[in-house]
């Protein structure tokens, strides 16, 4: 096997603009990136490669008042670097799964049950705290491909209750499978909903299920006031935030190159959105994720 720390992947540029945003004011009282892709580099190339290293990526967001990340893996190679990265920082913990849109090419290639067995082995690493990202996605999957999703789906649901750990759950286009599936199978103690993307109805649902709902920056933009009506009913004891990163930069640096020291962004977003004190909307918010993840210091 390959040494992980030497995994890396590389986000296609096109013609945007690649450039990293200035950073932000920091935040007096420390939140956590409770979703993050630090093995993808992206930003404007250097002589040695592209993008932040990962202490680079670490020291930025400690210089604003991220107090640490939750790194998700999606394939076998992406899990990997995770809990290396969880085990080697004391600032990262590590979530690891396989990727519904990744499970269907498993499945095809006859390794998605090699492959679920990998992320059995990496949950029982302890800096690895969540299963994740798993679920369902019913936009870039055909129906060729939906058995393999839910069969994925519900091992890595097995596997979050086996190791006693949360679960980061992808959901896109797919609101109503997800939840079925969550309620037939029965959710982990902790289960987040990454990125959430419904509305205020399925915010509800969620929330009253015990749920987490995660919002990252795409909660800036213009279009998503679906996710504004979402967090505008959410308990603040439910909410989480983070990147997504490399991607969903939140307003106003929409398109260019995420990390998670701009998590204050979209903490300040969120903070006005519900007209709360930002110092305690981020001592609630950390204090979720801690109750999420367990202390990143253990």
């Amino acid at each position: 096997m390959t040494d992980p720390s030497n995994y890396v992947r590389q986000r296609e540029k096109g013609s945007r603009d690649v450039s990293y945003p200035d950073a932000p004011e920091p935040l007096a009282v420390p939140v956590y990136d409770n979703h993050c892709h630090l093995e993808i580099e992206d930003g404007p190339s250097t002589g040695s490669g592209t993008g932040l290293s990962l202490d680079d990526q670490l020291e930025r967001a400690v210089a604003v008042g991220i107090a640490g990340v939750v790194q998700a893996g999606g394939d076998i190679e992406s899990s990997r670097w995770s809990a290396w990265a969880a085990a080697s920082h004391p600032r990262v913990l590590a979530a690891v799964a396989i990727h519904p849109n990744e499970a269907p090419a498993y499945a095809e290639a006859g390794r998605l049950d090699e492959a679920i067995a990998v992320i059995d082995e990496l949950a029982a690493q302890p800096r690895v705290r969540a299963i994740g990202e798993t679920g369902l996605d019913f936009f870039r999957t055909g129906e060729e491909g939906l058995p393999a999703q839910f069969f994925s789906f519900e091992a890595h649901i097995a596997l979050a209750k086996k190791h006693g750990i949360a679960m980061q759950i992808h959901d896109r286009d797919a609101h109503d499978a997800v939840l079925e599936t969550l309620v037939r199978v029965g959710a982990p103690e902790h289960t987040v909903f990454h990125c959430f993307s419904g509305d205020a109805g399925m915010a509800r649902i969620a929330a009253d299920a015990g749920y987490y709902l995660s919002f990252a920056g795409n909660v800036t933009f213009k279009n998503a006031q679906n996710l504004r009506d979402a967090l505008a009913v959410t308990p603040r004891d439910r909410i989480l935030v983070e990147t997504d990163a490399p991607f969903l930069t939140p307003v106003p640096h929409r398109g260019r190159p995420n990390a998670p020291y701009l998590v204050p962004v979209t903490m300040r977003f969120l903070a006005e959105e519900l007209d709360a004190d930002l110092d305690e909307l981020c001592a609630q918010v950390a204090a979720n994720t801690l109750e999420v993840y367990g202390d990143f210091e253990d």
